[in-house]
Order: structure tokens, then sequence, then C-alpha cells
């Protein structure tokens, strides 16, 4: 009221200008707000997306090193057929679920759980050719099996920390989206702002798993 009382006592062009410069002054803060939202959002994005990348890595490390793994085992005697070539088997499920995901993969819980359901398929066919090894001391004891320990050990740590910090990069991308006024905002953009999923946990994901051989 004390400002209306105010404007009245200017000169009409004056108070012409003064609401102008008010209402551009209000458009450039909303304006500035949105692109702040905006740019809040596409970063925690593309954190979400980097941190997908490094799955993908790690999982395509653990593949790259099951065919020399298979050569080594299938050089022992007598060693059962039907468990290396499960994991082959696992393993070409598992490249051909890493070559169907893309980047909407992260934000459909169906296609991120196919994903993992693959990998871990490939995983349960590893530690059973492992559980097989034990009764082959002599392979175990070769220096190119033992190089493979190592580097598998590695691999399967390496994946657990990396699906770990996508799950909280994806946790730190909804909690911002789902705020409010966040939530509004990001709707405008249909999809490109969609809710990030989560790998599941596994049992006993409290501690980095150990491949044993």
């Amino acid at each position: 009221m004390l400002v209306w009382i105010v404007l009245t006592k200017i000169p009409t062009m004056q108070r012409k200008w003064i609401v102008i410069g008010v209402v551009v002054l209000i458009a450039l803060a909303l304006g500035g707000s949105c692109v702040s939202k905006y740019n809040h959002l596409v970063g925690l994005d593309q954190k979400v997306k980097g941190q997908w990348a490094q799955v993908q890595n790690a999982y395509e490390r653990r593949a790259d090193l099951i065919p020399n793994l298979v050569e080594t085992v299938k050089g022992a005697s007598n060693f059962e057929k039907d468990t290396y070539v499960a994991v082959t088997e696992a393993r070409s499920r598992a490249g051909q679920a890493t070559a169907a995901a893309t980047a909407e993969t992260i934000s459909d819980p169906a296609k991120l759980k196919e994903f993992e359901a693959a990998q871990t398929n490939l995983t349960s066919q590893l530690s059973r050719l492992m559980v097989t090894v034990e009764r082959y001391p002599d392979l175990k004891a070769t220096q190119n099996f033992r190089d493979l320990q190592a580097q598998l050990e590695g691999t399967e740590n390496r994946i657990t920390v990396e699906r770990q910090r996508f799950n909280e990069a994806s946790q730190e991308f909804n909690t911002v989206r789902q705020s409010f006024p966040m939530n509004l905002f990001a709707g405008f953009f249909g999809s490109k702002f969609a809710e990030k999923s989560y790998f599941s946990a596994r049992a006993g994901s409290e501690t980095p798993p150990a491949v044993k051989f």
C-alpha cells in the first residue's frame, strides 16, 4: 500500500519506467534462478553418466581377462570342459548386455536390472570355475594363473567400488531432482532429467569380494 502511494506521487512517465525496471529485475532474477537450477542438474547428471562409464570399464576389464583364464585352465589335464564353457557363454551374454546398454539404461530400472543380471551370472560362473580349480594344485601353482588371480581380484574389488560410487552419484542426483521446487522445474524437460536407477546390493557388499582360487 505504501509503495502504491509513493508511486502515485511520481510523474506518470517516471512511474512507467520504474515499473518496467522492476519487471526486468524480477525477470532477470527468475531467469538466473532457472539457469542455476538447470546447470546444477546438468552437472549431477554428467556425474552419474561418468560413473556409469567407470562401471562399464570395470566390467569390460574383467571380460578381457576371461579369455586368458579359459586358455589357462584348458591347458590343465582333464579339466572339466563344461565348467569353462559355461564361463565363456556367460561372458558372451554379459558382453551383449554391455553392448546393449545406453545412457538411458541408468534411468530405466528394468534395463539396469537386465544388465546387472547378465554380469551377476558371469560372476557366478567364474566362482564355479574357481571352485573347480581347487582340484588342480598344479594349475594353481603356475605363474600365469597366479597373475590372473591377482588381476581378477583387483578387478572384482574395482567393480564393487565403482558400483557403490554409481549408487552414490545416483542418490545425489535423485535427492536434488525430487526436492521442491526442483522436481517441478525438472519436469519441464521430460525424460532429460529422469530419476536414476540403482544397482542392487550384493550379498556381503559391505566388504569387497575376494576372488579365491
